[in-house]
């Protein structure tokens, strides 16, 4: 607090100054909980400590996700591709929804989903409170174990 009782505002780790990330600077890097093909990207802050983050992740076309949950609240937006997502424990492609670039989607924690790159390439940018958490209902379907990613 400041002498007038006014609160001082503290800034996010990383985010006291303006700055800018242009397209052609972003880094795609591999993730070990993701399927091989797919990349992650770490626009903002630290998505493995509390705190907001925002993130991409690109899934290249035919790659899926299988059934998983993350505990923190999510909201994605479609920043290119198609993007299908379903909500449940199991993979049922009748379950998918698609959704066009400029689309939101929220997700609550702890809420059961699954995704496809069914008609090609997508990209979305995901923005949370940390840490990142991802769980796969089914171990077996954890790149992290050593299983075979579908």
């Amino acid at each position: 607090m400041t002498g007038n009782g006014i609160p001082v505002r503290s800034h996010q780790p990383g985010q006291s100054a303006f700055r800018a990330i242009h397209a052609e600077d972003i880094e795609w890097i591999p993730f070990a909980a993701y399927p091989p093909a797919a990349r992650l990207a770490i626009l903002v802050g630290h998505p493995d400590k509390p705190g907001p983050y925002l993130i991409r992740v690109k899934l290249p076309a035919g790659t899926k996700m299988m059934p998983h949950k993350h505990p923190e609240d999510r909201i994605y937006t479609v920043m290119s591709g198609v993007f299908y997502i379903g909500l449940g424990e199991v993979f049922d492609e009748s379950k998918l929804t698609a959704y066009a670039p400029g689309s939101v989607i929220v997700l609550p924690g702890d809420q059961a989903h699954f995704h496809w790159a069914k008609s090609g390439a997508y990209i979305t940018q995901v923005s949370a409170i940390g840490p990142l958490g991802l769980d796969y209902i089914d171990p077996g379907n954890d790149p992290r174990t050593g299983a075979p990613a579908l």
